[in-house]
């Protein structure tokens, strides 16, 4: 199969629940936005899922014009006030408003409840996760691997630093472990740097100083550099238990849950710039749509795992200070209240064109990829 032939086939047979994933997270994210303007007073003109050519739409009660458009690859929501979706002052349009339309027009709020209806879109992202998590925690419960170590590999940073089989790993740099899988959590990002490991062996504790060994992975996000200590999980069936939760556990479980997702991107992040991880791993709508029919398969409670992480990671993307993102309006709205007075029209003029050319720089990149890693399979 050709490279094109294999894109249309990727979006044609995972489209469903790629949309599925990713309308209910931009849904939420707008949604964030909405309710905190309506909150402020703030007009809304439109609240629109996707962009172009409207598909379905109607007007509410208070007249915002809710639609649903063409191109289903983000959405916006359009206050009173705005030049663009992107939330940029019309300050013609503003001028000549009568005063009822400059009380509930956007860019005359004060500058603290702007804020507020900016950062509401990313926030309205991480409680989105938190639900989902939490909702799966208390229904399905989850299945840990005791932190025991069932076998130590030759010649690993686990036998250099002195870990036995049949220790159990207590803590990590100071991290309380409770499972296998939160070994790998915490040493995945500790690549070749001095890590203290707390184990209990014959009722002592232990603290042992290890420097994971840096490995390289090929996975579908693409060639990924982690931390490994070289240890094996325990095959005995009695250090396997299913985990059920109370709706309180379930809860913190998904806040620790949503802040490890947000931990590690952090991570990715301060990597990529300082050369440990790959931009290869950067995907786009092609590799987020063919993941979500991969998940799609195994079953419904994956798909919503998946919508989880996608909405953590769009609501820090959002924060990224970057002119045109949530983040790059905070930090106009920053130096507006330092300054005691906007920016200039030009200031701000310039900021959005380098946010539009980081942006579609971004969009260049993960597409390439995506179509790098459809490449090679």
């Amino acid at each position: 199969m050709g490279l094109v032939e294999s894109v249309v086939s990727t979006v044609a047979s995972y489209g469903p629940p790629f949309l599925f994933v990713l309308t209910v997270v931009v849904f939420f994210h707008e949604l964030g936005h909405f309710l905190v303007a309506r909150w402020c007073g703030v007009g809304v003109k439109t609240f629109s899922i996707g962009f172009g050519p409207e598909l379905l739409g109607w007007n509410d009660a208070k007249g915002t014009r809710w639609r649903i458009a063409a191109i289903p690859l983000g959405g916006y929501v359009k206050f009173v006030g705005d030049e663009t979706a992107a939330s940029t002052p019309d300050a013609e349009a503003i001028d000549a408003m009568s005063p009822e339309e400059r009380a509930v027009a956007f860019p005359t709020q004060p500058v603290g409840a702007r804020a507020a209806i900016v950062a509401a879109g990313p926030i309205a992202n991480f409680i989105l996760a938190i639900v989902i998590f939490t909702m799966m925690f208390a229904v399905a419960g989850r299945m840990d691997i005791l932190p025991r170590v069932g076998a130590v590999s030759a010649g690993s940073a686990a036998e250099s630093a002195g870990i036995r089989q049949d220790d159990l790993i207590v803590s990590i740099e100071g991290r309380s472990i409770g499972s296998f899988v939160d070994i790998m959590r915490v040493v995945s990002v500790r690549a070749d740097l001095p890590t203290t490991v707390t184990v209990e062996r014959d009722g002592k504790r232990i603290d042992l100083i290890a420097t994971p060994r840096s490995f390289e992975e090929k996975s579908r996000f693409g060639v990924q550099t982690r931390g490994l200590l070289g240890i094996q999980a325990s095959r005995d069936p009695k250090d396997r238990v299913l985990r059920r939760f109370s709706p309180g556990e379930a809860f913190v479980a998904g806040v620790s849950e949503t802040w490890f997702i947000v931990e590690r991107t952090g991570s990715f992040v301060a990597g990529l710039f300082s050369g440990r991880e790959s931009a290869s791993q950067l995907g786009g709508p092609i590799r987020v749509a063919q993941i979500s029919g991969e998940v799609a398969e195994v079953g419904f409670l994956a798909l919503l795992n998946l919508a989880a992480l996608l909405s953590v990671s769009i609501g820090l993307l959002n924060l990224m200070p970057i002119p045109m993102l949530d983040g790059g309006h905070l930090v106009f709205y920053a130096a507006e209240a330092v300054r005691g007075r906007p920016l200039s029209d030009r200031a701000q003029d310039i900021g959005f064109r380098i946010g539009l050319a980081i942006v579609l720089a971004l969009m260049i990149v993960s597409t390439w990829n995506d179509i790098a890693h459809l490449a090679s399979l």
